[in-house]
Order: C-alpha cells, then structure tokens, then sequence
C-alpha cells in the first residue's frame, strides 16, 4: 500500500522534523531530508532575508525535498511569503492561525501546504480552506500548543474520523515505537520535534541541548495560557513565571515579565536560567546528542521491527 505521506512530499521516510523556532535551520532541515525525511526550516525565529539566507543554503546542501515552517502570526508574514514564492520552496507547513489567509495564495504558486492544529475543529478549518494534509498536534508538544489539552493519541482517531485529507501526527514522539503506536491509531505519518532538537545539526546552544538531556519527566509544564500557550521547562524564569501568578497577575504583567527574545535567550544564546526553554514532554525519554541521519534511522529501523514483530503474532 501506497503511503500517503511518502507520496504527497515524495520522500523515503513518512518522518517530518518539526520547523522549531531557533533549532530548525538549514543544516538540520538538509540532514533530515538528505535521509529520507522531510525537513523543514523555522521561520518563526527568522528574519526575512535570513530566511532566504537558510533557504539557499538548504537548497544547495539537498537535493531532496524540503519545506518552511511558518506561524501566521508572524509579524512580517508578508515578505516571508514573498521569499518562500521567489525561492522555490514547494512545501509550507503554516501554523499558530487562520490557514484561509494564505493557503489560497500557496495553492496557485504550486506550493503544498499543510496545516498545523490542536482539535477537531480545527482540522474540519483547515480542510476547509483547502491544505493537502493536516499535523495534528497533542499538548504534549514542546513550543506553542493548542489551549484545550488533548493528548496526541486521543486527538490521532478523533481528527482521522473526521477529515479525508492526510493526517500527520506530533506530540510525544521520539521513536519507532511512538511512530507505529500513532499510526496504528489513524497517522499516515509523524512530525517529531523534540528528539531532532538534540541533535548536531540542531542550530540550538549547547547548553539548551544538554537539557533536553537531563530533563526528566514532570519536568515540562504547558502555561502562559492568558498569551499563547507554551510548554516550558521548569527553570528559574518558569518559577518566576508561576510567583507572578500568584498575584492573579493581568495581560500586561506577563507581558512585562516575558518581555522581548525570551525563547532566543535560552534556546540559541543558552541562557537556561532566564530562558523560555521550548520542549516537548517527550525530551524525559531523550538521553543523548546525535547525528539527525542516526536519529533518524534508528526511529525507522525500530518501527519496522516492532512493525514485523507485531505482524508475526
């Protein structure tokens, strides 16, 4: 049988690496896709022309397939979707807003988008508006999430049931097993984020990646709910962050207290005290940094054991 995700982006692997703000440049997003996945660069951390900048090197480091990642509330919105047309890109995945604006306007460049959601009806939204596959993401995920907390293997059967269109699945996944575990319940494909973060090609600072690595489980929590909900590591500026709701504090105070480049802080520059550190529930189970191209086979090479060993029962 024809995978409808290998088909849609013509690549070896239904494994795509999540475009995360201030991990997801060039040299991960070429690794990935020189081994069989679908890599996709960050736009959200990303000025304009910084994003032409990843997406020619990109281009001249893969021959492969490869996408961009883009929040719609990104300020400059505008010129990035610019950029994406005059470079070439063929894949969008949009995020974190109303797919109707832009989808039209990607459809008639040629360009495959696919939209990312937290619920039911926001996959119906997106359908509706004309993407070619939707990522359906769990609030397990790392980075902003969906407000009603509905866990990636609850959401998997319920989006399946509901649209007609290819269904990618995030949130909690880091292995072969997670990736059969969710195809098993509907997924014709993964998108995984955390374990690609603690990788070599990952452009996140050291200290972010070590981390990952020694963050255990209950150590993430999902919070700022009042702005836009984020999974956060609990470190210094976390708890500063739970004190000041103590207080019942307004918009505007924690505003002030996130204040401006918070996730670059901690992500890129490795302030891992004062940082908004952005990372799945997923990273208790990530125990070391390697090569995305390991990761990456190591995740198919168990799926399709597990997978064989499941079938000979």
């Amino acid at each position: 049988m024809t995978n409808k995700i290998k088909q849609l982006f013509n690549i070896k692997y239904p494994i795509i690496q999540g475009g995360m703000v201030w991990v997801s440049g060039w040299k991960l997003a070429s690794e990935v896709s020189n081994s069989g996945g679908l890599g996709l660069i960050g736009a959200g951390s990303m000025y304009p022309e910084v994003l032409r900048e990843h997406i020619q090197k990109c281009k001249n480091a893969t021959t492969k397939p490869f996408g961009v990642n883009v929040p719609m509330l990104y300020p400059e919105i505008d010129k990035i979707m610019e950029i994406i047309v005059e470079e070439g890109v063929k894949i969008v995945f949009t995020s974190a807003g109303n797919p109707k604006t832009w989808t039209s306007f990607l459809r008639e460049k040629g360009i495959i988008v696919v939209h990312v959601v937290s619920s039911v009806k926001f996959a119906l939204k997106a359908q509706d508006a004309g993407v070619e596959a939707i990522v359906c993401e769990g609030f397990e995920a790392g980075g902003h999430n969906g407000r009603e907390e509905s866990t990636t293997f609850t959401l998997i059967p319920m989006v399946k049931k509901e649209i007609s269109i290819p269904l990618i699945a995030a949130g909690g996944i880091a292995s072969g097993r997670g990736m059969l575990a969710a195809m098993v319940l509907g997924a014709d494909g993964v998108q995984i984020g955390s374990r690609f973060a603690a990788t070599a090609e990952s452009s996140a600072h050291q200290n972010f990646k070590q981390t990952i690595i020694d963050v255990k489980d209950g150590d993430t929590h999902l919070t700022l709910k009042e702005l836009t909900p984020v999974r956060l590591v609990k470190n210094k500026f976390y708890h500063q962050l739970q004190e000041l709701y103590k207080q019942n504090p307004t918009v505007e105070q924690l505003k002030e207290l996130l204040g401006r480049a918070r996730a670059k802080k901690g992500i890129f520059e490795g302030d891992i005290d004062n940082g908004e550190l952005e990372i799945g529930q997923i990273a208790g189970f990530i125990d070391e940094i390697k090569p995305a191209k390991v990761v990456l086979n190591e995740i198919m090479e168990e799926f399709t054991a597990i997978k064989r060993l499941i079938h000979s029962i």
